[in-house]
């Protein structure tokens, strides 16, 4: 059993902060996925995420080989087509990533109760005891 020493080392590690997601243009990409799970044309990945063509192709890679999202090539009245989906490990990791964010916004909010909350944190708590 630890001690309450040893409990209380680590509080704000936040082990769920995904390295892999935590990067801003993955963070948009699995957002962009998530809200159309049934997938995205690259082109409109792109322009949804502010990326360019190398940019989003080097993120979708690290997150291919992550098995997080699905990467479909074919073709859509002959001209070669690019469909992006997040897959159903991605989504849970993605989620989980949210659970740990959502905990930080909590601490942040808790540990500034005597300050008024930054407008980014208002109304994302539920109370502030």
């Amino acid at each position: 059993m630890k001690s309450k020493t040893a409990a209380s080392e680590g509080r704000f590690a936040y082990e769920g902060l995904d390295r892999v997601i935590h990067e801003r243009a993955r963070l948009s990409v699995l957002t962009s996925l998530i809200t159309n799970p049934k997938g995205l044309v690259f082109n409109k990945l792109k322009e949804l995420c502010s990326l360019t063509d190398g940019n989003l192709s080097r993120h979708l890679k690290v997150l291919e080989t992550e098995k997080m999202v699905e990467i479909v090539k074919g073709y859509d009245h002959n001209r070669p087509q690019t469909i992006c989906r997040i897959t159903p490990s991605g989504r849970k990791r993605y989620l989980e990533y949210l659970a740990t964010l959502e905990q930080v916004v909590k601490d942040a909010a808790k540990g500034s109760k005597d300050e008024p909350a930054p407008v980014a944190l208002r109304g994302l708590t539920t109370s502030r005891a």
